[in-house]
């Protein structure tokens, strides 16, 4: 469905500008020099300035990703609407991130949320398998972020695959070296208020040509309009139960456990404030989320009698939303542009989110755990960090290129994130929740878990299974059907109707098949990659607890008792048996209690408005008692007295 470039010189200058705005925009006070990116906190954290509305649209963008405007339109057009109920998933996992996960590790003072597995199973195994769980998952994720605008750009203007991919990445690499997290949080909000107004736009379009109510009846007498499937055969693509059960897990991994947003959490100014936002952002998700499925009942019931995939006008699920973008609104100068600019800059966005990311986890959790990298200055440390972002950007290019042979965006993005959430939630499960894991435990749990999901996904990717589509239709196809500007491609074939079954790669079955006569390593393989965050975190959680079982060390298992959930270390004390030994987790009390502070076990240091804690390290003995080293006590005073000194004289206005 290519179209002459002579005829687009409008899109191309808005595809041009838009392009340019989202780079400037957010970048604007470094260009005129109000304000220099100096330090690691400034670029990591964005130093508490973020606004909570602009929190809530960036937290909204990293959740649905740009796959929200390509993918789930053609996921409704093809095969209806049961992928929309991952919803309920998504919303359940909200509440539980901001009450289990958040009030752990908020105050902590980390800068990667896999440090917190050190602190609590003074392990680098643990730390660095769940960094690697995180890197391999980002890069896959990345690649398909990346590729999806390729198919749109290649569909409408016929730019090939690799020069939109090279594009992309590398503007995201420049960006993320000069911006870091405050520019892309801008730009999320920049390209969310974008995406929902080209939406909106093409669902009034889309009812101003055949009505509202007709759009309606006809997804719905069509069957794109089908919920609560209780099937509980697990073979099945997609269910309510592998839909709910299935992203819930998933999103606890990427909202409780992904560096990019405990990045934004710790970016607020206090636990109170991220909570605040997360509760919010639930109803924001859920119309965000429902507009990508309107817009997809919109353009099934223009095409309904007239599908231009049958026609071969396109050759991609995915290449519905520009097909139906240039067929209707090439006589509107620059709307083309727009909606390509749009999809071009959300994965630039999110990319370049990702890519801040991804550098500050690398070094954190393996270069800075390098002897001769511990004792780097601050800006030494912030240009490695640019750096690694350098060399994952040419990774991410080369990983774009091979998901090019999976099947969509969906099924890409969904395969991609099932098959490498389970360990890495699962190994916080263990932390947060379970007092007696330990360090063996955790790792045993991580590595047997990674083992049976990747046996799983590429036993998955052997069986060859026929996604089905639901029934399309060329029965009143017209001369004016679409707009005369719309050519279909010589080299495309021409796809026969009658049989609605694409060979699109090794799918999920949806049903039609027979699962009763297939042996048991097979049926293993058949079951949808909803549910292997689910059999991954269970995994890790129950190898990890008989390992930790069996190796369990009370002495040398002893961790701070903050360090769980306290909820967890309330359940615990009804169990029966020896009460755990913790080390020490009494912190100082606030300045009502600054006379008893040499007793105290911690030290409280106040950076950016935020109260920061710092946990002295102590053992228990049998007897119950604390035992901590005299001198260290002085020190810790002395310490206290200097810092509120300093207070004092800060808050008298003194320049230091």
């Amino acid at each position: 469905m290519t179209i002459k470039p002579s005829s687009m010189v409008t899109d191309y200058l808005v595809f041009v500008g838009c392009i340019v705005a989202s780079f400037v925009i957010p970048l604007w006070g470094k260009f005129r020099g109000r304000r220099k990116e100096a330090t690691k906190a400034d670029y990591v954290f964005a130093t508490g300035t973020v606004s909570m509305g602009a929190m809530m649209l960036s937290i909204a963008r990293g959740t649905l990703g740009v796959r929200s405007f390509l993918g789930y339109p053609s996921e409704l057009y093809y095969r209806g609407s049961a992928m929309w109920e991952v919803i309920y998933g998504m919303m359940l996992a909200y509440p539980i991130v901001c009450f289990i996960f958040v009030p752990v590790y908020y105050s902590l003072g980390i800068t990667s949320v896999y440090q917190y597995l050190d602190m609590r199973f003074k392990s680098k195994l643990v730390r660095c398998l769940a960094s690697f769980s995180y890197v391999i998952r980002s890069l896959l994720n990345l690649a398909v972020t990346i590729f999806t605008p390729c198919v749109a750009l290649k569909a409408v203007i016929g730019l090939p695959y690799w020069a939109s991919i090279v594009g992309i990445t590398s503007i995201s690499v420049a960006f993320s070296i000069m911006g870091g997290l405050k520019a892309a949080i801008l730009s999320d909000v920049i390209q969310g208020l974008t995406m929902i107004g080209v939406s909106l736009v093409i669902i009034v379009r889309g009812s101003a040509d055949i009505g509202p109510s007709q759009i309606l009846n006809v997804t719905y007498e069509r069957g794109r309009l089908e919920f609560f499937d209780m099937n509980f055969d697990p073979t099945l693509r997609v269910t309510t139960l592998s839909a709910t059960l299935g992203q819930l897990f998933m999103s606890l991994s990427i909202f409780g456990c992904q560096q990019n947003f405990v990045q934004r959490y710790c970016s607020m100014t206090s636990e109170r404030k991220v909570i605040k936002t997360m509760l919010a952002n639930i109803p924001i998700i859920f119309v965000l989320y429902s507009l990508s499925w309107v817009v997809g009942m919109v353009i099934f019931a223009n095409y309904a009698d007239c599908d231009p995939l049958s026609l071969g006008y396109i050759s991609k699920f995915d290449e519905i939303v520009p097909f139906y973008v240039e067929d209707k609104f090439l006589n509107f100068p620059g709307l083309l542009g727009l909606v390509m600019a749009t999809l071009f800059n959300s994965a630039l966005t999110m990319a370049m989110s990702n890519l801040n990311s991804l550098a500050t986890v690398t070094f954190e959790d393996f270069f800075g755990q390098i002897p001769s990298m511990k004792n780097l200055k601050d800006k030494q440390q912030l240009r490695l960090i640019k750096l690694i972002s350098v060399i994952y950007g040419v990774l991410i290019i080369g990983v774009s290129f091979l998901i090019a042979m999976l099947s969509g965006v969906i099924e890409s993005s969904m395969l991609m994130t099932s098959a490498t959430s389970g360990p890495l939630l699962g190994v916080f499960l263990l932390a947060m929740l379970v007092p007696c894991a330990n360090w063996k435990g955790a790792a045993a749990g991580m590595i047997f878990s990674h083992v049976t999901t990747l046996w799983i996904t590429f036993g998955h990717l052997t069986v060859s299974n026929n996604v089905e589509t639901l029934p399309l239709s060329t029965e009143n196809c017209r001369n004016d059907t679409f707009s005369p500007w719309i050519t279909k491609p010589a080299s495309m074939p021409y796809l026969n109707t009658a049989n609605n079954s694409y060979e699109n790669g090794p799918l999920l079955r949806n049903g039609s098949e027979d699962t009763a006569g297939i042996g048991p390593v097979e049926f293993l393989y058949s079951i949808t990659y909803m549910y292997y965050a689910f059999i991954g975190s269970m995994s890790t959680v129950i190898v990890g607890v008989i390992v930790s079982l069996v190796t369990a060390d009370p002495k040398g298992d002893m961790y701070e008792e903050h360090l769980l959930h306290p909820l967890a270390v309330k359940i615990s004390r009804f169990f029966p048996g020896r009460r755990r030994l913790y080390a020490s987790s009494t912190r100082l009390q606030n300045e009502q209690n600054g006379a008893n502070a040499t007793s105290s076990s911690s030290v409280t240091s106040i950076a950016n408005g935020a109260e920061k804690t710092a946990t002295l390290q102590g053992v228990v003995d049998d007897s119950g008692n604390l035992r901590i080293d005299v001198g260290y006590i002085e020190k810790l005073n002395a310490l206290k007295n200097v810092s509120l000194d300093v207070t004092n004289e800060v808050n008298k206005g003194t320049r230091l």
